[in-house]
């Protein structure tokens, strides 16, 4: 009988133990991944160039900043919903900093431009930062700023904005150059995004 009842209590302390550190290691977990979200044109290009840098975990292409519940690519396409086409990156925070996604977002867009990006002209491909705290925000501001009064550039119209709730798009649209490469090479070559960049900031 005082098995039993010692064997219980055993039982009974190791669930709450369990109970207890289970939060705690969910937290450390957590804290390696973050979440950061971008605009910048077509979404298909800016998913493509973050899935190749080191330390992103995941992107999902999608649209946000809108006042449409759920919208469709056709009604944001049209211009009317509000809404961005943006990318929304999971990131492994002790490999890449936020700092470092930022100098990879500046040079896959021509920040000089808030009428859209390359050859997609309308509000829902104009560049946009969304911050996700307040780390991010100063950071984002803090880029800028640096460009600003670098004079690289005659002006610089990102804007940078809280995040809004983020609708992922139609999976037709999810990782769209590994799923379509001819369509999307021939895409990204036709809307002279590349030889903009690289008149731009020198990059391929």
């Amino acid at each position: 009988m005082l098995k039993k009842e010692i064997c219980w209590i055993w039982k009974v302390l190791s669930f709450a133990l369990f109970c207890y550190l289970l939060p705690a290691c969910g937290q450390a977990t957590d804290k390696k991944f973050e979440i950061a979200t971008f605009a910048g044109g077509c979404f298909w290009c800016v998913q493509h160039d973050f899935n190749q840098i080191d330390g992103v975990v995941s992107t999902t292409v999608g649209y946000t900043g809108g006042h449409k519940l759920d919208p469709t690519h056709r009604e944001v396409s049209s211009g009317t919903t509000g809404h961005l086409e943006a990318v929304q990156v999971v990131y492994h925070s002790q490999k890449i900093s936020y700092e470092e996604l930022l100098d990879v977002y500046w040079k896959m867009i021509d920040p000089t431009r808030d009428d859209g990006q390359f050859e997609d002209y309308g509000p829902q491909y104009r560049p946009v930062i969304f911050y996700h705290n307040l780390h991010q925000k100063e950071a984002a501001e803090g880029s800028k700023q640096a460009f600003l009064q670098s004079r690289r550039f005659p002006r610089v119209l990102v804007q940078i904005l809280p995040e809004a709730t983020f609708y992922a798009a139609e999976e037709y649209h999810q990782n769209y150059s590994k799923t379509h490469p001819i369509r999307y090479k021939f895409y990204r070559y036709r809307c002279g995004r590349n030889k903009q960049l690289k008149a731009l900031w020198d990059v391929t």
